[in-house]
């Protein structure tokens, strides 16, 4: 399973990565995707919707279930990613560049754990 160390992770299996100017990209791991299986829809917010570190944000329709995405932040949506509203089966085949949204607020530092972290969850 790939678990890449330049980003941090959730117990909900999204991914953070942090980039300039203090935007966060999120996106959901390479396990949340393998658990959901193939990936139909993604219904995601708009830009300058509200975030609420712990609540959905989102949510992706695989052909087993309806999944909610949590927000691992309190902010704003800045961006999101056309490119997986438009062909969510990029999440299955490439995780980590298959951002959803980008945002920009605080993290309760509590809320992310590092990728040895992550490991140690999925056991």
């Amino acid at each position: 399973m790939n678990i890449p160390e330049d980003r941090k992770y959730t117990k909900s299996h999204e991914w953070v990565k942090t980039l300039d100017n203090g935007i966060i990209e999120i996106g959901l791991t390479d396990y949340a995707q393998q658990e959901l299986g193939d990936i139909v829809f993604v219904n995601l917010p708009r830009v300058g919707d509200s975030l609420q570190a712990g609540s959905p944000f989102a949510d992706v329709e695989s052909v087993k279930a309806v999944s909610d995405i949590f927000s691992p932040l309190t902010g704003l949506v800045k961006e999101i990613n056309q490119e997986a509203l438009d062909s969510p089966e990029t999440i299955n085949s490439s995780p980590y560049t298959a951002w959803l949204i980008r945002a920009q607020g605080e993290i309760p530092a509590e809320e992310l754990l590092p990728a040895a972290g992550y490991r140690a969850l999925l056991g």
